[in-house]
């Protein structure tokens, strides 16, 4: 089956069905492509992973709300082996049939499953960092203070206290699961004694509690690279919440938020900004300076006759592009002022300008006043 179903149309449920539903209709079609039920069909088998992952999508709240919103696009990178990210391992993460029906059921289907479970990683964690404008076009080293579970020293994150270890689970042997007959199915359950680690700790190191983990502050270098822009995430690798007597960490993730600049607008690499001009310069046209991110002052010059609201583009002079080559342009949009304060030699002037006004010097206000005329047949 391929992943581009859509995965309400997998179950053969509205967009609207209530998590009742979705797990009745799933229960359902689980059951009518089990392979135990089809012979080993391969085409039921492959029915079975994609309602299966359909489901494990759309029961968690976030998962579907992402999709809803992206579609499939929400879960490729985690399905192309990205990793990260904080809505967990994703819809493609299940390792047999066994692992599937566990995760729906909270059991085991009976599919050469009986191994103890995998160490669960420490949870990925988020930090919201403000950044200018200034600094999004160069780019920034800094660093970010952050208190986050981490390794206990005492015991080194095995949870036991020191001298000591984890001994083999008697309910389970060691194999994090216990089974148990129901029908046809041979169900595995998590061990109830030892939570599917295989081992238990007899004594509980005194730091961390049998954690293995306790809360630290700790101070990160950060690399906010020149271009990012509002939203662009950063990855830490291993920096988030440390894992459970020795499991992996977590991944740290910055959020970067850029402020609002006085003077520039943004739009991707491009850098927008309104420039007034006095209705002299925008006659008989000139030249203009505007300070441009990257300190230089960018010469902006004005043709003659230029109107309000005329764009003028200065190539190469916008935002870099994130971890790639080149710039984008700045854009200026000319805003003509009329003067509001005159001097009588000014008023004088611009009255004699008047009086030799032939029409020909306004060609769009001669064309809208003759349309006028015309419709009033006067």
């Amino acid at each position: 089956m391929t992943t581009e179903i859509d995965y309400y149309e997998l179950l053969e449920v509205e967009r609207t069905a209530d998590a009742g539903v979705l797990k009745s209709a799933y229960r359902k079609l689980a059951m009518k492509y089990h392979p135990d039920k089809t012979g080993g069909c391969a085409d039921s088998e492959a029915k079975f992973k994609a309602v299966s992952e359909a489901y494990e999508v759309l029961k968690d709240p976030q998962k579907r709300a992402a999709y809803d919103r992206f579609g499939h696009a929400a879960f490729k990178q985690q399905q192309q082996g990205g990793g990260g990210g904080f809505h967990g391992g994703g819809a493609g993460g299940f390792s047999d049939l066994g692992d599937i029906f566990e995760t729906i059921f909270g059991q085991g289907g009976g599919f050469g499953g009986g191994g103890r479970q995998q160490q669960r990683r420490g949870a990925d964690l988020r930090y919201d960092l403000e950044i200018t404008l200034d600094e999004a076009y160069h780019g920034k080293q800094t660093e970010i203070e952050i208190e986050v579970s981490a390794a206990c020293d005492s015991c080194e994150g095995s949870g036991a206290q020191p001298g000591t270890g984890a001994k083999t689970c008697h309910t389970c042997k060691g194999h994090g699961q216990v089974r148990a007959q129901q029908g046809f199915f041979v169900v595995e359950r998590t061990c109830p004694s030892c939570h599917g680690a295989g081992k238990v700790i007899e004594s509980p190191c005194r730091s961390c509690r049998g954690e293995g983990r306790v809360d630290k502050p700790k101070t990160l270098p950060v690399n906010v690279p020149a271009g990012v822009d509002d939203g662009t995430r950063i990855r830490l690798s291993g920096e988030g919440e440390a894992g459970a007597r020795g499991a992996p960490a977590g991944d740290l993730y910055i959020f970067l938020h850029v402020k609002r600049h006085a003077l520039f607008e943004r739009d991707g690499t491009t850098l927008f900004c309104r420039c007034p001009v006095s209705f002299t310069t925008a006659a008989l046209g000139g030249t203009i300076e505007v300070p441009g991110l990257d300190g230089v002052r960018h010469a902006i010059k004005i043709p003659v006759g230029i109107q309000s609201g005329k764009q003028i583009r200065q190539r190469g002079a916008g935002m870099p592009v994130l971890n790639g080559r080149g710039q984008g342009d700045l854009v200026v949009q000319i805003d003509v002022e009329t003067p509001t304060k005159l001097t009588p030699k000014q008023k004088e002037l611009l009255e004699a300008f008047r009086e030799t006004e032939t029409g020909e010097e306004c060609p769009a206000s001669t064309g809208f006043f003759g349309k006028i005329k015309d419709l009033w047949g006067d």
